[in-house]
C-alpha cells in the first residue's frame, strides 16, 4: 500500500507545475488588424492584448509566414519628429491591457510573401518571453483604416502637414 500512497503524493506535488498556464493561454487578442500601404510599403500590425493573469506578461515579437520579417516595434515622438525603433518586449499588465497602436508599439511586417489586399487574414504567431506562442488572425485594412472597423473618412483638401520619421537605426537588426 506503500506505492500507491508514494505515487499519489508525488502526482499532488508535481500537478501545480503541470496545471501552470502559460502566457499565451492567458492573454486575449482582440481588434487585430494590419495596415496594408501600396507596393513593397511596410504593413503595420495592431491589436489589443488583455493580460487575464495575476502576473505581468511581456510580448517578445511575432513571425508569419505571410511576411518574411515581423519585427515588435515602438514609435516616440519628441521634439516634433516621430521615431521608431525596434524593441525586445511589450509589457502587458497584470490583469490590464496592452495595445499594438498607431504612434505606439506595433508590428512591422516586411517582404510579403504574396500580395495581402485589404479584407485579407493574415495569421501572425505572437511570442511571449516565456516562450509560449498565440496564433492571431488579423483583418488587412487599406492604408487610410485608422482602426480595425471602417475605414477614416476621406482627407480634406487641406493636407496635414508631414511629420519627418527618423529610424532608430542602432536597434535594428538583419
Amino acid at each position: 500500500m506503500k506505492a500507491p500512497s508514494i505515487a499519489l503524493l508525488l502526482g499532488t506535488l508535481l500537478l501545480p507545475g503541470l496545471t501552470h498556464a502559460t502566457s499565451a493561454e492567458s492573454v486575449r487578442v482582440s481588434h487585430a488588424w494590419l495596415r496594408i500601404l501600396p507596393g513593397a510599403l511596410p504593413a503595420a500590425g495592431y491589436a489589443t492584448l488583455q493580460n487575464t493573469r495575476t502576473r505581468s506578461i511581456a510580448l517578445t515579437g511575432a513571425r508569419s509566414t505571410t511576411y518574411a520579417n515581423v519585427m515588435l516595434h515602438r514609435s516616440s515622438g519628441a521634439g516634433g519628429t516621430n521615431r521608431m525603433s525596434m524593441v525586445d518586449i511589450m509589457p502587458i499588465p497584470t490583469r490590464g491591457t496592452a495595445q499594438l497602436a498607431p504612434g505606439g508599439y506595433h508590428l512591422m511586417l516586411t517582404q510579403p510573401t504574396h500580395p495581402v489586399t485589404p479584407g485579407d487574414h493574415v495569421l501572425l504567431t505572437l511570442t511571449f518571453a516565456d516562450g509560449s506562442t498565440l496564433d492571431t488572425t488579423f483583418i488587412a485594412r487599406p492604408a487610410n483604416a485608422t482602426d480595425a472597423g471602417e475605414p477614416a473618412q476621406p482627407a480634406s483638401d487641406t493636407p496635414a502637414p508631414a511629420m519627418p520619421v527618423a529610424h532608430d537605426d542602432a536597434h535594428h537588426r538583419g
